[in-house]
């Protein structure tokens, strides 16, 4: 199974794809999509463009994404979703099975434990999988930390 893993973000937005299994995930490749600053409309465009072409590009079985986590500040909330949105119509049209992830079941599922905080998930993920050598976000850690999630999830029935 391969799985393109989404961290979504209005200012960044975390992606991954990873393929294998759980206990054998193999990262295919791993980025951070910065849309430029400006008016919502073009930001999600270019959320939903990108997302777009990494389905062509990787060919995945199915798109993991975290689910919503809300938080104090609304306006960040709002432009969180709004790129979900972009994401989720993105994976709609190509007719993609979505994984939806809590931020506890990635946590559980890569670190063995769902309080685990961002150190420990992100110290984690070299122990689970080979990571070529490059300078990562936090957004493109936590887009694999979910990948794993999914792989280990397996597609939704339907």
């Amino acid at each position: 199974m391969r799985i393109l893993a989404i961290d979504p973000g209005y200012d960044r937005l975390g992606m991954a794809a990873v393929e294998g299994n759980a206990s054998r995930p193999t990262l295919v490749m791993s980025t951070c999509v910065l849309p430029e600053k400006g008016s919502s409309e073009k930001r999600l465009a270019e959320v939903s463009r990108a997302i777009t072409e990494a389905i062509s590009k990787y060919a995945p079985t199915a798109l993991g994404i975290e689910t919503l986590f809300f938080s104090i500040n609304k306006k960040t909330a709002m432009g969180v979703a709004e790129s979900r949105g972009a994401i989720l119509a993105a994976a709609g049209l190509a007719a993609l099975p979505i994984i939806e992830c809590s931020p506890q079941q990635v946590k559980l599922a890569v670190t063995g434990h769902g309080g685990s905080n961002k150190a420990s998930v992100a110290a984690m993920i070299p122990r689970l999988l080979l990571l070529p050598k490059k300078k990562r976000v936090d957004d493109e850690l936590d887009a694999i930390a979910i990948g794993i999630t999914a792989l280990a999830a397996g597609l939704p029935r339907g």
